[in-house]
């Protein structure tokens, strides 16, 4: 794997323009007509209110993934990179203001299983990393999900509020270059967290950690 997936690094692939630069962040190697009508969708829908705002997101936004399962819900404002590389099951619900950000160069991406729900504001990202939320998990609001590595949430799990789950992004404090200018893409081992397990409000479960299943982490707690 690439290990160079800053946003200014991502940025720089594009070239000397403002416009490949903000095609290599947001969009990868998708062909330009599809990169300019997924730009008129967001621009037309992402912003619209009420239940003509959600059915018109449910029916124009499925052509950006991988594949896009029934009954699946975006709300407003939900922000969306390297889309063709996600997979959405059935009946997921993505709440407004989300972001869900797959990007890497040999990454397969993020899946996401029936019934999955990714709370308001919360952010799931890749750096050239993997990440799989099983079915019927809960990602509450302002919660952040990374992985330079592979993540894994099992079936069932419920994730409070403001969590934050790391797989990957470590720096080295014995290496001399500063940190600002190394990749923050070093990584111990996976992440996972077993099936019906419930993570209370801010949790911080750090790189390589691993829970079983039906594990209870309680509010504020930090698990390496």
């Amino acid at each position: 794997m690439s290990t160079e997936y800053k946003i200014k690094a991502v940025s720089a692939q594009g070239g000397g323009s403002a416009f490949g630069k903000y095609r290599a962040l947001c969009y990868g190697t998708i062909p330009l007509p599809k990169l300019v009508l997924c730009e008129l969708v967001i621009l037309l829908t992402s912003h619209l209110p009420g239940a003509l705002g959600l059915f018109l997101r449910a029916k124009c936004y499925r052509f950006m993934f991988k594949s896009v399962g029934r009954g699946v819900v975006f709300g407003r404002g939900v922000v969306l990179r390297h889309a063709h590389k996600i997979v959405l099951g059935d009946g997921v619900v993505v709440d407004d203001y989300a972001l869900l950000d797959a990007k890497g160069g040999d990454n397969r991406g993020i899946s996401i299983g029936d019934g999955v729900y990714i709370g308001r504001e919360s952010i799931v990202y890749c750096k050239n990393g993997d990440i799989t939320l099983e079915d019927r998990v809960n990602l509450s609001s302002r919660c952040t999900v990374f992985s330079s590595n592979q993540l894994t949430i099992g079936a069932g799990t419920m994730i409070g509020a403001y969590s934050y789950l790391l797989s990957g992004g470590e720096y080295d404090p014995a290496d001399e270059t500063p940190f600002a200018d190394q990749t923050g893409m070093q990584t111990s081992g996976p992440l996972t967290i077993g099936a019906d397990s419930w993570l209370g409000a801010r949790v911080t479960v750090l790189d390589a950690a691993c829970l079983g299943e039906r594990c209870v982490i309680g509010a504020g707690a930090v698990v390496t």
